[in-house]
């Protein structure tokens, strides 16, 4: 019976140093990154904020505000969504907070799942964007051209971020020839695709020229504007380098202080 009992504590003691190698073996595991998993994720995501970031520089105009602050909801979600903050972290050199990129020792790493963004959109803002689904439908607009006007503007802000780079201002920039060409074709698309629209704004300027007091819904606009030169001030300057000077010299700008002063005109 002694024999039985020193038998079961002995192979107690060996079960004890089993699992005190396990916790070992998984502390090893859990030190070890994916590095090269996260540097591709990482590439992803940028990469579908940068396109976002083009969306929202190219919708201007009241019309499409509501499309503007959607987009750039989902380049904020993006940027903090769990997966993203741990390849961030990895690429640093730091450990990942959140589990994802880890390898598992004696395993390929597995590639993080990439996690969709669902951004919650009011119901008035869905219904807008069903019109301008169908509308984009029934324009005579093929998806090669569509293509086409994504990356006219992906590529006109990287033309833009080289000749900043260069030293050239924002209204040298505009005047780039290779940016000229661009431009004018992107107008060409998006005419095509909704004829009339490059020429919305130029309507609505002309309206607004009136010396009748501010309605409630233009005082909103008017407050909304205001929010939104802040916003663009803010992102031309940290994002894209400009200096005080190539700010004012920006034309999208320029045609927002111009829809402000209108404003103010008429509610003094």
């Amino acid at each position: 019976m002694a024999k039985e009992e020193g038998h079961v504590a002995g192979m107690g003691e060996a079960m004890k140093q089993a699992a005190a190698g396990m916790a070992l073996f998984k502390n090893e595991e859990e030190v070890r990154t994916d590095k090269a998993g996260a540097e591709k994720f990482k590439a992803e995501v940028e990469t579908e904020i940068a396109t976002l970031e083009a969306e929202v520089a190219s919708l201007t105009g009241k019309d499409n505000k509501k499309e503007r602050s959607a987009k750039s909801k989902q380049v904020s979600d993006l940027k903090t969504t769990p997966q993203y903050i741990d390849a961030c972290k990895v690429m640093k050199g730091l450990e990942p907070r959140n589990g994802f990129f880890t390898i598992t020792l004696g395993r390929p790493a597995e590639e993080a799942p990439k996690e969709e963004v669902k951004v919650e959109q009011p119901a008035e803002t869905k219904k807008s964007e069903k019109k301008e689904s169908k509308k984009k439908e029934s324009a005579g607009i093929s998806q090669a051209e569509r293509d086409e006007l994504e990356r006219l503007k992906n590529d006109i802000i990287a033309r833009k971020t080289e000749l900043k780079a260069g030293g050239m201002s924002g209204g040298q920039q505009n005047k780039d020839p290779q940016v000229v060409e661009w431009v004018s074709r992107m107008n060409e698309l998006k005419e095509k695709a909704d004829p009339g629209s490059t020429a919305k704004d130029n309507k609505k300027d002309d309206k607004k020229k009136s010396k009748a007091p501010l309605s409630v819904e233009e005082q909103k606009e008017a407050d909304s504007l205001a929010g939104e030169i802040e916003i663009y001030k803010h992102k031309l300057k940290t994002e894209f380098g400009y200096s005080n000077k190539d700010i004012k010299a920006d034309p999208e700008l320029q045609e927002m202080e111009k829809k402000i002063a209108d404003f103010e005109k008429r509610g003094a």
